[in-house]
């Protein structure tokens, strides 16, 4: 996995909300990680239609704005995806109920794009902890470098895709070296003895993680809905497809409560989640880690990783359109408060780090600040803050937030914060839907 690159020095903490937008400053071209440089911006009005109506009630919001946004979020920065495919089909592999010394039951699924043993497909990995009462609630999260890379257990199947060049990896195939290589991202054991179990899928059995990823991934096999070109819906956009592919399994999966599946990712993946929680509505929970620009981060907010310098590197990774706003933010019809605001009134979460200043730390507090009003008008709380927290204090209500002390990763810290953050909206008793 290719690391963002980190600026020099330490990140700016618990700066007054008023200088989000330090008045004076003209639009900069180039890299920025001083917080008094970052010119004013304003950021378009989460109630307000682009025809200028307020939106004036949670009717309005799903019926008239909700799709308006879901529209310019697909034209303008991810592309149009395509429905679920009607041949889908599901293929369990395998199924061992003494797993990890006993303390989970692994499946392993693989999902058939096309219902073919020949055709697109992707597996899940699923661990279901032993001795808790079924259904369970279940964290679901695209991992990096394949599924056996979250734990040792030596029953995990070794992806066959192109694995990148990471620890355990020859010529971009995995070897049993590589087993549990990302295991400190993925508390296997703490997850289950808390009572979720796991589902996690390679991002690169989806599409590979590259220029030409292409050819070989699902936009070579589905196009997008209309008369788009495949290349119109970028990898994360297939990325994010692919995880609303892997909840159709779990809703078919009787050991799983779906109506309890908790949305996870990190970097380029957090990106990936928000994107597919917003869209698919039957994620019950959202959490972005360390997400950055395309992600959580305000794209307005000249700080950190800008349009320019993404597109320029992962142009792959978005429709080809988003690459016009590169030095010109200011003129797209949408901002990333509004992607965070897609995922209302259901529990979200943002986390960021606070030496991973390419993502602007800030400006994802300030992106879930500004998704606040939707919140609000399904009457439900937000971060219940103004100020920027300072590190290692998390803080909000429906929408949660913390600022770790570190660089860009996903840590056991992040975790113990996402599980107590599960434990209080969702883990005793399946979604509530009264309020949408």
């Amino acid at each position: 996995m290719k690391r963002r690159r980190p600026f020099r020095g330490s990140a700016p903490l618990a700066l007054p909300l008023a200088l989000a937008a330090a008045p004076g400053f003209a639009q900069q071209t180039g890299t920025n990680d001083v917080e008094s440089r970052v010119p004013s911006y304003t950021l378009p009005d989460p109630l307000r239609l682009t025809d200028a109506t307020l939106v004036q009630g949670p009717t309005d919001w799903r019926e008239k704005r909700r799709p308006e946004l879901l529209r310019l979020f697909e034209e303008h920065v991810y592309g149009r995806s395509p429905a679920r495919p009607a041949a889908l089909r599901f293929s369990v592999l395998d199924t061992d109920p003494r797993a990890i010394g006993g303390l989970a039951t692994r499946r392993q699924i693989r999902v058939l794009m096309d219902g073919t043993e020949s055709g697109p497909a992707f597996d899940i990995l699923l661990y279901l902890p032993n001795g808790r009462p079924r259904p369970l609630p279940v964290f679901l999260g695209l991992n990096f470098s394949g599924n056996h890379s979250v734990h040792p257990d030596p029953g995990i199947r070794l992806t066959s895709s192109w694995g990148g060049d990471g620890p355990g990896v020859i010529d971009g195939h995995a070897t049993d070296a590589a087993r549990g290589s990302s295991a400190s991202a993925w508390p296997v054991e703490r997850i289950l003895d808390r009572g979720y179990a796991l589902a996690t899928v390679y991002y690169g059995d989806i599409e590979p993680d590259k220029a030409n990823g292409l050819k070989d991934g699902v936009r070579a096999h589905f196009g997008p809905a209309g008369a788009l070109a495949a290349s119109d819906w970028g990898a994360i956009a297939a990325w994010a497809w692919g995880l609303s592919r892997a909840l159709d399994y779990l809703e078919t999966d009787p050991d799983v409560d779906a109506h309890r599946a908790l949305l996870l990712g990190h970097s380029r993946l957090g990106k990936t989640a928000l994107w597919a929680g917003a869209q698919d509505e039957r994620f019950a929970m959202v959490i972005s880690n360390n997400s950055g620009e395309g992600g959580a981060a305000l794209a307005r907010r000249w700080f950190g990783e800008t349009v320019d310098a993404i597109t320029s590197s992962f142009p792959w990774w978005f429709a080809p359109r988003f690459r016009d706003y590169a030095g010109r933010e200011a003129s797209l019809p949408v901002d990333q408060h509004l992607l965070l605001a897609l995922i209302a009134p259901r529990p979200l979460y943002v986390a960021s780090a606070s030496e991973d200043l390419w993502a602007d730390p800030r400006g994802e507090f300030l992106a879930a600040k500004g998704a606040e009003p939707v919140y609000r008008l399904f009457g439900r709380d937000g971060l219940g803050v103004d100020d920027w927290p300072v590190p290692d204090r998390p803080i909000g209500g429906t929408i949660g937030y913390h600022l770790r002390r570190g660089p860009h990763a996903l840590t056991a810290y992040d975790w113990e914060q996402y599980l107590a953050f599960a434990d209080r909206h969702l883990h005793a008793s399946p979604k509530d839907d009264s309020a949408r």
